[in-house]
Formats: C-alpha cells, sequence, structure tokens
C-alpha cells in the first residue's frame, strides 16, 4: 500500500473509530470499512472539473439531458453574442 493511502484510511478508522464512542476491539472493522471507502473512492475518483467523467459518460450515452441541453443553450448563446445580436 502507498503511504497516502494507509494515511487516509488510518485517519478515516479512526474517525470510525470516535464516531461509533470510541468501542473496544472494533479496530478491524473500522479499518476494513475505512478500506472499502477509499477504494470506492479511487474507483469513482475524477478530474478536479469533472471533465473527464463528463466524456466517460458522453461516449456511453449516459449523459443526463439536463447537461446537453444546458450546453445546448451555452452554445446558442455563443453563437449569437459572436454574431453581434
Amino acid at each position: 500500500m502507498s503511504r497516502n493511502r494507509d494515511d487516509w484510511v488510518s485517519q478515516r478508522a479512526y474517525a470510525i473509530w470516535e464516531e461509533e464512542g470510541r468501542p473496544h476491539g472494533r479496530g478491524e472493522s473500522h479499518w476494513a470499512q475505512a478500506l472499502r471507502e477509499f477504494e470506492q473512492l479511487e474507483a469513482t475518483k475524477a478530474s478536479a472539473d469533472g471533465s473527464d467523467l463528463i466524456e466517460k459518460l458522453k461516449a456511453a450515452g449516459r449523459l443526463m439531458r439536463v447537461y446537453d441541453e444546458a450546453e445546448a443553450k451555452d452554445d446558442q448563446s455563443s453563437r449569437c453574442k459572436a454574431a453581434g445580436r
């Protein structure tokens, strides 16, 4: 495991332990839960602006219609401004 992963999991496991009232003997389950959370975060990791996720969804044909409609309005607005309307 990388150092960053270990640090994140350790800090998250500690936070879970505190949230549960600091129970005795639950360290392994807290660590396992934190590790699962870390792996889920890594599996769904996107770029800071989300552009890579948008491209993946477009390629899969699963992008939400609301986004497509908003993008179309932005494109139309840009064209109108460029034409001087």
